[in-house]
């Protein structure tokens, strides 16, 4: 039986029962309480189900009112005419009541329906927020207009480029939508802008069908300007449904292109940043060597230099010449590391080899400091050697710059496990909470770094990105007393 049904049943058996009881058990012969009572039956049965089953149970009411209490009973007639105007008056009590409680409750269940719509509808929007702002983003958006409103097909479609059409779509139908029914639909949305009050929706949807399946076509619209088409099917949605729809739809687009503008502004301020601070670093860095180097290859000109003096003009040059050789060399690794083009090359090797390559590529910057190195385990590691060294080399020649001349800096390491650990620290001005979180970015010199005259920022940059193309890591820490500690780690690399 189905559920509507149960309560006209249950009327009919109310009836039933009220009158074997009032005629034959209780032998009731006031036609007032007898027709309150039917009424009574008539309108819970008006409050449960439809309209019909109320007017079948008012009637029903009305003939066994007549039937068996008002006289002459066991008959159809009506003796007094009075009684006619008694059983007019309850058939129409009946009728109205059961039609204003069947109003009253199917405003109810639209009430309820329309609450159930907006609670998926804020769903949605927060469906919106979670989605990404990319292609993988809009299908996401489309699965959860599917799986919220039960239906069966969606797709979203965006004028692209040469007058093609970007379609994502989603559910388990495969539609084939025109692209001529998409550009017409879209051209007469573009044209029209009307509100329909009563179907809560704007001039421009289209009811079609395609491949044998009714679909409806719902303009995007950001503000009056329509961007593109929602096409829906296998749902049992109004139109004004459909229309808030496409408007949720249409916002996550907007939203994605503001965020794209938005990062492309942000990555072109970045890139006007970077480039004066290039500019700024180069201007000063190539300064400085080339004036130290042009000063002590004035003085090496000299006849009567003394030997010594001569040979420290020649290690001043050296150390001048070797941060040139750096400089370019930063420049050019970061130019390879911001292409992503930097090969690794895993091979086996012991971690002094890495230390003795790394301190090669720093000799002159550490002629003035004492590096104490001190290596747990030299068991071979399988590691990138160019890189490695490449990255330890720049943690020793930050050690140096920010040290002061004859401190001590401090290397220690261990191979063991097919992992490669090496920590070198300073006896600097060490790095303050602000420092910490920045140290390895780009251009970043720190508070103690802007009072001296050498460095660009890159080196740490530069060696963290190192280290990571190898798979490796780098972190930086305070030591309580003394200066600075950076660590490097690169764990093993499958053979």
């Amino acid at each position: 039986m189905t559920r509507p049904l149960l309560p006209l049943v249950a009327g009919l058996a109310a009836l039933a029962a009220l009158t074997t009881l009032y005629a034959a058990v209780l032998h009731v012969q006031n036609a007032a309480i007898v027709s309150m009572t039917f009424l009574l039956v008539v309108l819970l049965v008006a409050a449960s189900s439809t309209l019909v089953a109320a007017v079948v149970t008012s009637t029903i009411a009305m003939l066994c009112f007549n039937f068996f209490f008002l006289p002459p009973v066991r008959t159809f007639t009506i003796a007094d005419p009075q009684n006619w105007v008694a059983l007019a008056a309850f058939l129409g009590v009946s009728v109205v009541a059961s039609n204003l409680s069947a109003r009253a409750r199917l405003r109810a269940e639209d009430a309820l329906a329309r609450r159930a719509e907006l609670a998926r509808l804020y769903d949605l929007s927060r469906d919106i927020l979670l989605a990404g702002d990319d292609a993988g983003g809009r299908a996401a958006l489309m699965r959860a207009i599917v799986r919220r409103f039960d239906l069966s097909f969606v797709a979203l479609a965006v004028p692209g480029a040469d007058e093609a059409w970007e379609i994502t779509e989603a559910g388990a139908l495969t539609l084939d939508l025109p692209p001529a029914l998409l550009t017409d639909t879209l051209a007469s949305a573009t044209q029209r802008l009307e509100f329909d009050a009563r179907a809560r929706t704007y001039a421009g949807q289209l009811s079609t069908r395609i491949d044998d399946h009714d679909v409806q076509l719902i303009p995007l619209r950001v503000g009056t300007r329509p961007i593109g088409l929602l096409a829906a099917a296998g749902g049992r949605l109004d139109p004004g449904t459909l229309d808030a729809i496409a408007g949720l739809a249409a916002l996550a687009i907007e939203r994605v292109q503001m965020l794209e503008e938005r990062r492309d502004a942000a990555l072109t301020r970045q890139s006007e940043h970077l480039k004066t601070t290039l500019l700024a670093s180069l201007g000063h860095d190539l300064r400085t060597p080339l004036t130290a180097i042009r000063v002590g290859v004035e003085n090496l000109r000299a006849i009567d230099l003394p030997l010594e003096e001569r040979r420290e003009q020649t290690h001043l040059v050296l150390r001048e010449v070797e941060r040139l050789d750096r400089l370019f060399q930063n420049l050019l690794d970061m130019a390879r590391l911001d292409a992503g083009t930097v090969p690794t090359e895993p091979r086996l090797v012991h971690p002094s080899e890495i230390i003795e390559a790394a301190r090669a590529q720093v000799a002159q910057t550490l002629r003035r400091h004492a590096l104490d190195i001190t290596l747990d385990a030299d068991d071979p590691v399988r590691v990138d050697p160019r890189l490695t060294a490449s990255a330890l080399a720049r943690l020793l020649e930050n050690a140096a710059q920010y040290s002061p001349e004859g401190s001590h800096i401090t290397l220690t390491g261990a191979g063991r496990d097919g992992a490669l650990t090496l920590s070198v620290q300073d006896e600097g001005p060490g790095l303050s909470a602000t420092d910490l979180p920045h140290v390895f970015e780009r251009f970043y010199r720190g508070a103690g770094g802007h009072a001296r005259p050498s460095g660009t920022g890159m080196g740490l940059w530069i060696a963290r990105n190192m280290l990571a193309a190898e798979g490796g890591e780098i972190w930086a820490e305070q030591v309580p007393g003394t200066g600075a500690r950076l660590t490097m780690r690169v764990a093993a690399t499958p053979s």
